[in-house]
C-alpha cells in the first residue's frame, strides 16, 4: 500500500489516488488502533500480575474492572473484523417493498423507511431517496435509499428479507389487530474499480413521470427512468434527480450494484455461510417481527435477539440486530472451520 501511494504517477488520476489515500488512511487507523488495544492488554496483565504477587486487593479489582472493559473492546473489534467481506466497505442501496395488503403493509413500508433513515442518522451515515413510489391512501409501496459512510453495507446486508409487523391497524375502525409484511434488499454501491459488465442488448429502458413529493422539475416532464435487466429479471428505478440523463446514470449504477450482489450472494450460499433469499412477501419467509399489540417485543428470527423496546427499535436502534447477525456470522463460521 505505501508503495502504491508513493508512486509519483499516482496522482495523474487524481479520482484512484484519493480513493488509495483514503483506503491506506483507514488501514493504518486500523493497525494503530489494534497496536494499542495490545499494549493495554500487557499493561494490564502486568498490573494485576504484580498485585497478585503482593496481595494488592484494591489493584486487583482495579486490574480485573479494566480487564473487563477491555473485553468489550475487544469483542468490538471482533465484529468490526468481520466487516471485511467484499463489498462490506462500500456504501449501500436498500430498497423496501410493501407486501400484500394494501394500506396497511402500504404504511409498514414507510415505517421502515423512516427507521432505517433514523439508524442511519444515528451512526453518522448520510442518506438520500433515490426514488419513492407513493400508497393511495397512506405510506409507501416501494422506495430506494442510499446510504453513504464507511462500511455502510457491511452493517446492513444482514437486513436483506421480510420483515412482519403486529399491531392494532390505525385504518381499522373497529380497532382490530393487523399483520403486515414488508420485504427490504440490501445491495452494496460499486464504483469504477469493480467491472460489471452488462450487454446494453439486455436491458428495456423505460421513461416515465415520477410520482411523489419533489422539485417544480419532477412530475412535469417524463425524467424518471427505470431499467429492466431482462436475463435477470432485476428491475431498478431513479427519479429524484433532477434531469433523466441524472437518473439515468443513477439506474445504471444501481443496477451494476444489484448483479455484483446477485454475484456476491451466488458465492455467499456456495461456501454455506448464507442463506438469505428474498421469497415471498408474506407469512413463512420473515426474518424479524415486531410486535406491538397484544405485547411488545422485536424478535430476530435468525439470531434469537429480541428486545421490549420496539418505540427504540423503530426509532432507528438497530446496532443490537446488527451485531447479533456478524456475531451469529462468526460463530457459524467457527464452528464450521473446527468440522
Amino acid at each position: 500500500m505505501d508503495s502504491l501511494t508513493s508512486d509519483p504517477d499516482l496522482w495523474n488520476n487524481p479520482e484512484k489516488a484519493q480513493k488509495l489515500v483514503s483506503e491506506r488512511t483507514r488501514l493504518a487507523d486500523k493497525i494503530d488502533s489494534l497496536r494499542d488495544l495490545m499494549k493495554q492488554i500487557d499493561d494490564s496483565y502486568e498490573m494485576i500480575t504484580l498485585a497478585e504477587s503482593e496481595n494488592e486487593q484494591e489493584l486487583i479489582a482495579e486490574s480485573e474492572a479494566q480487564f473487563i472493559a477491555l473485553d468489550h473492546i475487544v469483542e468490538e473489534a471482533l465484529l468490526q473484523s468481520l466487516l471485511s467481506e467484499e463489498g462490506d466497505s462500500n456504501d449501500a442501496f436498500l430498497e423496501i417493498h410493501a407486501g400484500a395488503g394494501g394500506t396497511e403493509s402500504q404504511d409498514w413500508a414507510d415505517m421502515l423507511r423512516r427507521m432505517y433513515v433514523r439508524w442511519a442518522e444515528k451512526n453518522g451515515f448520510s442518506v438520500a431517496l433515490l426514488e419513492e413510489n407513493i400508497g393511495e391512501e397512506a405510506g409507501i409501496k416501494s422506495a430506494t435509499l442510499k446510504i453513504s459512510g464507511q462500511n455502510a453495507y457491511g452493517w446492513l446486508k444482514y437486513e436483506s428479507g421480510v420483515h412482519r409487523l403486529v399491531r392494532i391497524s390505525p385504518f381499522d375502525s373497529n380497532a382490530r389487530r393487523h399483520t403486515s409484511f414488508a420485504s427490504v434488499w440490501v445491495y452494496p454501491v460499486v464504483d469504477e474499480s469493480i467491472q460489471i459488465d452488462i450487454n446494453p442488448a439486455d436491458c428495456r429502458i423505460d421513461v416515465f413521470r415520477a410520482s411523489g413529493a419533489g422539485g417544480q422539475h419532477i412530475n412535469r416532464t417524463e425524467s424518471a427512468v427505470r431499467i429492466t435487466h431482462i436475463p435477470t429479471g432485476i428491475v431498478v428505478q431513479s427519479q429524484t434527480g433532477r434531469s433523466q440523463f441524472q437518473n439515468k446514470d443513477e439506474a445504471w449504477q444501481m443496477l451494476r450494484s444489484r448483479l455484483y450482489e446477485a454475484e456476491l450472494q451466488k458465492r455467499r450460499e456456495a461456501q454455506g455461510a448464507l442463506d438469505l433469499s428474498k421469497g415471498d412477501n408474506g407469512w413463512g419467509n420473515q426474518i424479524r417481527s415486531y410486535v406491538l399489540q397484544p405485547y411488545q417485543m422485536v424478535k430476530d428470527l435468525r439470531t434469537g435477539y429480541e428486545t421490549s423496546d420496539t418505540s427504540g427499535v423503530l426509532d432507528g436502534d438497530l446496532n443490537a440486530f446488527m451485531r447479533a447477525s456478524l456475531a451469529g456470522k462468526n460463530a457459524t463460521e467457527s464452528k464450521e472451520g473446527k468440522q
